[in-house]
């Protein structure tokens, strides 16, 4: 048997299991899902993964995707904001 397994890594360092994997740089919400352009508002919370670390084990591989949090004037402007 043989387990896959995808985690959220926050930026202070708390970690949480979802259900498959996130490409590099994309951007998501607090739960890991994707994020539609252009954000319906700035005022959200949006991470961007900016690394994925792997661990291998026997019969288990582990996927740790690195979030950064996406500030204010980057926000405004995914918002549709000038």
């Amino acid at each position: 048997m043989f387990i896959e397994s995808h985690y959220l890594v926050y930026p202070d360092g708390d970690t949480q299991e979802i259900n498959g994997s996130v490409a590099f740089n994309a951007l998501v919400d607090m739960n890991g899902g994707a994020v539609r352009l252009p954000l319906a508002s700035h005022r959200m919370i949006v991470y961007r993964v900016f690394k994925i670390t792997r661990k291998e084990t026997k019969g288990e591989r582990s996927s740790f995707y690195h979030l950064e949090l996406v500030r204010g004037e980057e926000l405004f402007s995914l918002a549709g904001g000038h």
